[in-house]
């Protein structure tokens, strides 16, 4: 039951996120091909709203969340030997966390 549920949580996820990602894309082309920032301060006006600034946000946390589940997926139906899995997963991990504090980074200095 409990590997049922887990499977359940990974592809549950992975759906979630994949619709956020394509919504969000969709309004992202419709948004700049009918409303492009002239310049750099209108797009730190445009990211300063709270709405684009959360919604953002959600964005790259559901391309780290996508990421995750399906190179979590490929690595265990691929790699065999525990110990190399075990590697390979926590450098997968850590390098998921680093591109999310450089993606945080990155907007708190764009929207300060």
């Amino acid at each position: 039951m409990n590997t049922l549920m887990h499977g359940l949580r990974a592809w549950v996820i992975q759906r979630v996120s994949a619709v956020y990602l394509a919504l969000f894309t969709v309004y992202l082309f419709f948004h700049f091909t009918f409303h492009p920032p002239a310049d750099f301060s209108a797009w730190q006006l445009w990211l300063s709203e709270p709405w684009v600034f959360i919604a953002i946000a959600l964005f790259f946390i559901a391309v780290l969340l996508h990421a995750w589940v399906g190179v979590r997926d490929v690595i265990i139906d691929y790699v065999h030997p525990v110990w190399l899995r075990f590697s390979v997963l926590t450098l997968a991990v850590i390098s998921l966390l680093v591109m999310g504090v450089w993606f945080g980074r990155v907007l708190l200095g764009v929207t300060s």
